[in-house]
């Protein structure tokens, strides 16, 4: 479908437009009653949260729940996912801050208007994607990226965090080698009663999260850090503490959209809106998985670009999906997006009846709460699965963590987005040549690699497989392996390539089978192909790039059948395999006195491939066992 198309199928139907209209109808007494509870259970777990978040991206505590409030709203009307909740995240907070403290003073007016310019630039950038209907671009994120920079997260924000949780005045925005001599130079001026409350709190949160993982345990962990402060006298042993919030409602705001300003934050907006769409199409669709819900990605990156956009105008700063609390909005009973909303309406309800309350909020207290943040965003089990897995993607989630330590955040995800790219394109561009061969213990032409199953193989006929596209990148890896494929079979006239793993090819690969036929005909060689798909095949026709292949055959039953013929019969009279089912019918000379083994007869590329789907599809003889 062409993109004209999809835009006139998008606008033509008003749910499109308006995603709500299709769950909408769905919503009756008992759906309100269940989103109405895991709204406000999703406001509770919020309310720490939000503080703690907005302290990360140097932004006053309001702004966490103010960004809890809007852009929630917008995103669960205008997304695809029925569970997905948004709000301030970790990781983005931390970019945030990392991006716009080298530009603003943190907690300052203007720090607070460039951050909602930045906001604005993520939402209009994810907006535009979802638009041009992008979401595959989420993709290039790989699941390696984001646990190697959620993990560096953690280490920056654990160690952002050492002077609040011992008590010790460390500047804001020191570098991370430069942090922990500061601190060990400070460590015998620590404050024992703030140690001991940040302490209180971090031990209260991880008992919470192991005895009780339902309970709102951060909230009670700060209500636990606030009493032992209170116990012990905080003031008078100089604790510093969080001040009340404001009463009231977002107020409307305006986003500096100078030029200068904007330029200066488009790297930054960048990683923040690719982070945002990584982290809550991730979310959707585990969730989705879970409730058997098909998920959106290009409607997710509109709601998600909405809610920034709006949020920007309402004291919201860049918003994604949140792990723990579309997690609980799941588990709690949510069954449409107005959990969202209820939830949001909690939040609004809660900061103008609680927030007074936070002036007897030691800030020792959110020091404990964020390293318990830190902790739980470092996932060992994850990361020691992808290590495991693939080495490759353990050097992806490797370089993403160092580059996240030691160089700006936004070129950290880049870094390790371009190393995956990297990686991904060394391994297409180096696809494997198989040698194959018919297995004898089968009835019919069943073809086996010959690394994995040694059987032997025609001495006129060489037949491999090829496991990888013919593109541009792959050509000279692809020639090369031609070359020593026609040097180390030099009786062998014709050379057949099976191409059922072949999926593309391009025009540098047309080119590339056009000279590489040519050549093998000059030596006296064919170059075969088989088993070609009817794209590949048709590119090939187009192309004129066929003029010096031998011939195509549809399959490799039909490759054999109609090579026979073309072979020396002298050498198949003699030869005592008779590899191929078709040839075991032809006349045959009496073996001499010293034949050669089965086993003389085997040659081949050194190759090994784990994938023998060939093996796969076959099935032994009657009274074989497999």
């Amino acid at each position: 479908m062409s993109p004209s198309a999809r835009f006139k199928l998008t606008f033509s139907n008003p749910a499109h437009l308006l995603p709500f209209l299709e769950w909408w109808p769905k919503v009756d007494k008992n759906t309100l009653r269940a989103d109405l509870l895991a709204g406000v259970t999703g406001a509770v777990i919020v309310l720490p949260q939000a503080v703690a978040f907005a302290t990360i991206a140097g932004l006053p505590p309001e702004y966490g729940l103010y960004s809890a409030i809007v852009p929630v709203i917008v995103a669960a009307l205008f997304g695809s996912s029925h569970h997905l909740i948004s709000g301030p995240t970790t990781a983005i907070s931390l970019v945030i801050f990392t991006k716009i403290s080298m530009l603003a003073a943190p907690f300052t007016d203007g720090y607070i208007q460039m951050v909602l310019s930045l906001t604005l630039l993520a939402g209009l950038l994810q907006l535009a994607l979802g638009i041009a209907r992008l979401g595959a671009v989420v993709n290039f994120v790989s699941h390696s990226v984001v646990v190697g920079f959620t993990t560096g997260a953690a280490v920056l924000i654990a160690t952002s965090q050492l002077g609040s949780f011992l008590g010790v005045s460390i500047p804001r925005g020191m570098k991370f080698l430069n942090t922990w001599p500061e601190m060990i130079r400070l460590l015998p001026h620590v404050n024992l009663t703030s140690a001991a409350v940040a302490a209180a709190t971090l031990v209260s949160a991880l008992a919470f999260k192991h005895l009780k993982p339902r309970w709102p345990g951060l909230l009670f962990a700060m209500l636990v850090g606030g009493v032992l402060a209170a116990v012990l006298d905080g003031k008078a042993h100089g604790l510093a503490y969080v001040g009340a919030l404001p009463g009231r409602l977002p107020p409307l705001s305006l986003p500096d959209l100078s030029p200068d300003t904007l330029r200066e934050l488009i790297p930054g907006a960048t990683a923040v809106a690719m982070l945002g769409l990584a982290e809550a199409v991730s979310i959707a669709r585990s969730t989705a998985i879970a409730s058997h819900q098909r998920i959106d990605n290009n409607r997710e990156f509109i709601g998600q670009g909405l809610s920034n956009i709006l949020g920007s105008f309402f004291s919201s700063y860049a918003s994604s999906g949140s792990f723990t609390r579309s997690g609980v909005n799941f588990t709690a009973g949510a069954r449409t997006p107005l959990a969202a909303v209820f939830s949001a309406v909690a939040v609004a309800l809660i900061l103008v009846l609680v927030a007074p309350l936070t002036a007897f909020l030691p800030v020792a207290v959110m020091a404990g709460v964020l390293m318990f943040i830190a902790i739980g965003l470092v996932d060992l089990h994850r990361i020691r699965s992808i290590f495991i897995t693939s080495k490759p993607e353990g050097t992806v989630t490797i370089v993403t963590f160092f580059s996240t330590l030691f160089v700006e955040l936004e070129f950290a995800i880049f870094s390790g987005v371009l190393l995956a790219l990297l990686l991904y394109l060394n391994r297409t561009s180096h696809p494997h040549f198989i040698s194959i061969a018919p297995d004898p213990v089968y009835t019919r032409n069943c073809f086996v690699d010959i690394r994995d199953e040694p059987v032997a193989e025609c001495s006129q006929i060489k037949m491999v497989r090829l496991d990888g596209s013919i593109f541009f990148g792959a050509v000279n890896h692809i020639s090369e392996e031609l070359h020593q494929i026609a040097a180390q079979n030099p009786d062998r006239k014709h050379i057949v390539i099976v191409g059922s793993g072949i999926n593309f090819i391009d025009i540098s690969g047309c080119r590339m089978l056009f000279e590489e036929g040519r050549n093998m005909h000059l030596e006296g060689k064919e170059l075969h192909l088989c088993s070609m798909k009817e794209d590949v095949e048709e590119t090939l026709a187009l192309g004129s790039c066929t003029l010096n292949i031998g011939r195509i055959f549809s399959s490799k039953t039909e490759a054999i059948e109609r090579l026979l013929p073309l072979l020396d019969p002298d050498r198949c009279k003699a030869c005592q395999t008779r590899v191929f089912r078709q040839c075991r019918e032809l006349p045959k000379e009496p073996a001499p006195a010293d034949s050669r083994t089965a086993a003389s007869y085997l040659t081949g590329d050194s190759s090994r491939s784990a994938a023998n789907s060939e093996k796969a599809r076959c099935r032994p003889p009657a009274g074989r066992g497999s």
